[in-house]
């Protein structure tokens, strides 16, 4: 096989972000757009040892779950790499996704793994935006970068985006043009999922940015739903509120909280809603239990926790998100929970030892999964059930082998959908103690 070699490849199966895969003399080739169950005519664009990857130059047999990409921006975009296939046939991708890495990385077998939990109306589902902003034959863009490259695409319309973030960055962009302001590298927006309100987020170097101002009064002028503007100097990771408050409401199940700019908290809504009260369904709480929420954030899960336990602590390296969490816990009168800043895998250690035990563990890291001395902390504090949530089924499969290696076992793993039209995935797994 070599360079530009052109042939018919029979797709046998497909990978996490789509790309189709076939076999050509013994080599696993991908190809990027097609779909398990198609016939195509590729020609070989890079060459590896023991892999290639070819560009489709026809399609003989078209796969059924074939769709025509209903962004005409999706060829050129880096975002939605799902759209060409039907969203039934996402989901059934996601979930063998996450069974894949169980046995591969894992090494389980027989896991049960539910249909994933997929949205009735899959569009303009993201509360939170970041675009950047450059300029382009002498004029201010913004929008998405292009796949592997850092081109701007100013996208006309995204639709999994909120309506209002797309309307806010094109103010945003004509501002910057029409007052010839320099240093924004970012527009950042959040739109609250109960309210509609928004706060803008402006990403800079710098600490004064000439003519801001006038940004500022053009924008809030026009735009009654904006109810914040925050200047987010990244080389200090400060922030300076330019208008309004300095945080954005939103609800949840009845839960008020109270979202500062830099804070993470989930993009979908809808599903958000779902991926929480899923997680407090495998708690399996009955009030008299203590629970440990680590990576808790502003305290979005130690909350819903909260309602049904005895007493749940939530931990959390950012102390700006602890503060929050502390604040969204007195705004809906919630007082059987506490939160410390710090890392997981230094504060639990530390309560573990002066005596705090855990009937219920909720563990709800970031990409790159657990540490591994937290995960050891956690198996010493034996509770009778751990919670994972994850939004990478690579390092989710990795953490659960180490946690099986000792009393836990696997219940059940449930993905929910909380990004539609892309490869993610977020899954909530229930693990329990096996009573020896």
């Amino acid at each position: 096989m070599n360079i530009n070699d052109e042939f018919t490849l029979k797709i046998t199966g497909i990978t996490f972000d789509g790309a189709g895969v076939g076999r050509k003399d013994g080599m696993v080739v991908f190809v990027p757009g097609a779909i398990d169950g198609e016939t195509v005519r590729v020609r070989v664009k890079e060459l590896k040892k023991s892999y290639a990857t070819a560009g489709t130059t026809e399609i003989t047999e078209e796969s059924p779950y074939r769709r025509e990409p209903f962004c005409p921006d999706y060829a050129r975009c880096g975002g939605c790499g799902l759209q060409h296939m039907s969203y039934e046939h996402q989901l059934e991708l996601k979930r063998g996704a996450v069974t894949d890495s169980l046995e591969r990385i894992g090494g389980f077998k027989g896991v049960r793994v539910n249909p994933v939990i997929g949205m009735d109306e899959p569009f303009y589902y993201r509360n939170k935006a970041r675009y950047p902003v450059g300029e382009s034959r002498g004029k201010t863009v913004s929008g998405f970068y292009a796949g592997n490259s850092h081109e701007i695409i100013d996208i006309d319309n995204c639709l999994i985006q909120d309506p209002a973030s797309e309307r806010i960055r094109k103010a945003v962009t004509n501002a910057i043009e029409e007052y010839e302001i320099s240093g924004i590298s970012h527009i950042v927006t959040r739109v609250s999922g109960s309210t509609g309100d928004v706060m803008l987020i402006l990403e800079s170097d710098m600490k004064n940015i000439p003519r801001i101002d006038k940004l500022v009064t053009r924008i809030t002028a026009g735009i009654p739903e904006i109810k914040s503007i925050v200047l987010n100097v990244k080389s200090t990771d400060k922030t300076i509120t330019l208008f309004g408050d300095d945080s954005l409401k939103d609800t949840l199940s009845k839960l008020e909280f109270r979202v500062p700019p830099l804070s993470f908290f989930q993009v979908n809504h809808t599903q958000t809603a779902v991926l929480y009260e899923k997680a407090v369904e495998f708690a399996g709480l009955t009030g008299c239990e203590t629970v440990f929420d680590l990576y808790c954030g502003i305290g979005s899960i130690t909350l819903f926790l909260a309602a049904r336990a005895k007493k749940a602590i939530g931990v959390e390296v950012f102390k700006e998100a602890v503060d929050a969490a502390r604040q969204n816990a007195l705004i809906n009168n919630i007082t059987n929970v506490e939160f410390y800043a710090g890392r997981a895998e230094d504060v639990i250690p530390r309560l573990y030892e002066k005596g705090e035990k855990a009937d219920v563990v909720v563990a709800d890291p970031p990409r790159k999964g657990c540490d591994k001395a937290l995960l050891e902390t956690i198996i010493k504090i034996r509770p009778a059930r751990i919670v994972y949530v994850s939004c990478n089924p690579s390092t989710l499969a990795r953490d659960l082998k180490t946690l099986c290696e000792t009393e836990y076992s696997i219940r059940e793993v449930q993905p929910v959908d909380m990004f539609p039209w892309t490869e993610h995935v977020e899954c909530v797994t229930l693990m329990s103690r096996i009573k020896k």
